[in-house]
């Protein structure tokens, strides 16, 4: 993981009180937990919140009122968030967990670019795999007993994504490679790869001033 990215994410102003979110969107399936995690230790160790922890079977996506008394609005107020998260097997919520007010911290699932959370993001990530081949990937990593879910699931993504889609208003698109990952901001490439390889030429330094615009 590049230094780089996560110096350019500690640079930002903080977006929610003191700390600076960043959102990783995408589809299902389309790679958003493993680049989290991988971004996470660049940054020395920032928090991770899964939306998989906020959402249940019943609110696949809709959730929104609860994060935002759960998780935004201590956090606005500098306290730590205190949220409970969803057992996808037992159907139920677990014991409390605590999501410190740090400089950096990452949500990290389907729909953390939504409209009521976008004003609270100092950046949007969306891994920019398609639907159909983040699905397929998906259903190959839970198994044949998850099928008859994952039915239900792409048909409540495609409406939510219908509703409130998120790569329009994304600062980056993350495409992951053999080798690591492509960003890309807009159009224009900016920095082309990042992983345990050594990088190809960049167009320009990934940290141009001339590219913090919010959406």
């Amino acid at each position: 993981m590049s230094e780089a990215l996560a110096a350019s994410l500690l640079r930002l102003s903080p977006s929610c009180g003191p700390v600076r979110l960043i959102g990783i969107d995408g589809h299902a399936g389309s790679g958003k937990s493993t680049f989290a995690a991988r971004l996470a230790r660049a940054l020395g160790g920032a928090p991770v919140l899964h939306l998989d922890d906020i959402a249940t079977h019943e609110e696949l996506f809709s959730w929104t009122a609860r994060f935002v008394s759960e998780v935004l609005e201590p956090l606005r107020e500098g306290r730590a968030a205190r949220y409970a998260p969803y057992d996808w097997s037992a159907r139920r919520f677990g014991a409390p967990r605590v999501l410190p007010p740090a400089p950096v911290v990452l949500i990290e699932g389907v729909g953390a670019g939504r409209r009521e959370l976008r004003p609270h993001l100092a950046r949007l990530i969306w891994m920019d795999l398609p639907a159909e081949e983040s699905w397929r990937r998906g259903r190959r990593r839970d198994g044949e007993g998850q099928q008859e879910f994952w039915d239900g699931w792409e048909a409540a993504e495609r409406a939510h994504f219908a509703r409130d889609p998120s790569r329009p208003h994304a600062h980056l698109l993350v495409r992951q490679l053999g080798c690591g990952y492509r960003l890309s901001e807009g159009a224009t490439t900016t920095f082309l790869t990042f992983g345990d390889e050594p990088s190809a030429p960049r167009e320009r330094p990934f940290d141009d001033p001339g590219h913090d615009a919010r959406p």
